[in-house]
């Protein structure tokens, strides 16, 4: 088997290796699967640039989906068997042309989605089910801002929100993304590199604050969104693509973190707001049972048709660096995927 190890941080050009590994053997509950394509996420970009504390020390493989078929399982696995074509969750490793994955984060898949459509499903779409459906829950008439709702959560989030009912803000960095956002219904999408976003939520709603705000940028971002928040609004936290930049800068995270502001209990209180912060690594280890019902409610979708994930690129293995550089400079609308087999 071939694994991309990420050997070094910094720009995607020297950050990866390709090696030739041993096949990996499945523990009693885990099953090896064959992989077809593996996703990326900007959680990738992230450790690849040494900003997220969640992966392991390089060398290491990152990649939290894939999608393939099950060639081989554990004793205590039920539910698969060889030959599934499946989607799995797994906690880094994903970028490798097999991988062991836990049959709890596994599911499987119908044969006529693409695999681009289905990496999608595992990270991101669970991240924006969850962060909707379980944390938030949308009703009917409810006005949600999504920040970078072009991209692969924020994609979901707008279908997910326009299948409740909701008004729906998205923004976005250019006019391609724009038209894109238009494309999936959002009721008022906004180039924030033209327009500031706050202000012009105001000036579409008056003095009605939103419900729901989700936010992945962070930073002064977040804060905005949050002052934009009515009577029971609520902010969900999920990313920090404000630390992000050609290079590790100390002042940059600073200034992010510090652009967040700081909160206390008594004016949530007494403004009826809420923060929640969202990292679905954490509740993949320590929450699998909610992991697989997120995975099966948006698989079972995706095949009804009241989901279409978007495929925004798909590169060859070899070709993870070029991957990488387009998903970091936020060119995709949609899924990013590496392509193995297929």
């Amino acid at each position: 088997m071939n694994s991309i190890y990420l050997v070094r941080y910094g720009d995607s050009k020297i950050a990866f290796e390709m090696r030739e590994e041993i096949d990996p053997l499945p523990h009693e509950s885990e099953v090896l699967i064959e992989v077809e394509a593996s996703g990326l996420n900007f959680a990738d970009v992230l450790a690849r640039r040494g900003l997220y504390p969640d992966a392991p020390r390089i060398p290491c493989v990152l990649g939290y989906e894939v999608v393939g078929r099950v060639i081989a399982m554990g004793g205590r696995v039920e539910k698969l068997k060889a030959g599934d074509r499946v989607l799995a969750f797994t906690r880094f490793g994903g970028y490798a042309s097999k991988v062991v994955a836990h049959s709890m984060a596994t599911v499987k898949i119908p044969e006529e989605i693409e695999a681009g459509v289905a990496a999608a499903l595992a990270t991101q779409y669970c991240t924006a089910w969850y962060a909707a459906e379980e944390m938030v829950r949308l009703n009917t008439g409810d006005h949600v801002l999504i920040q970078a709702a072009a991209g692969g959560v924020g994609t979901a989030l707008v279908q997910i929100a326009k299948r409740r009912g909701c008004v729906v803000y998205g923004t976005a960095s250019s006019q391609t993304k724009i038209d894109y956002l238009e494309s999936l219904g959002v009721d008022h999408p906004i180039n924030y590199l033209q327009k500031d976003f706050a202000r012009e939520v105001r000036s579409i709603n008056g003095k009605r604050g939103l419900d729901v705000v989700f936010d992945s940028i962070g930073g002064k971002t977040f804060r905005k969104g949050y002052n934009l928040l009515g009577s029971g609004g609520r902010i969900v936290a999920f990313g920090v693509a404000e630390m992000t930049g050609n290079r590790r800068n100390f002042f940059r995270i600073l200034r992010t973190v510090l652009g967040f502001g700081f909160f206390h209990g008594l004016p949530l209180i007494s403004n009826s707001k809420s923060v929640l912060g969202l990292n679905m690594l954490r509740i993949a280890e320590d929450r699998p049972d909610v992991l697989q019902r997120c995975m099966r409610a948006v698989v079972d979708l995706t095949d009804k048709g009241e989901l279409s994930p978007k495929v925004g690129g798909e590169y060859p293995a070899d070709q993870v660096a070029d991957a990488h550089a387009f998903l970091e400079m936020r060119k995709s609308t949609g899924k990013v995927i590496l392509r193995w087999t297929g």
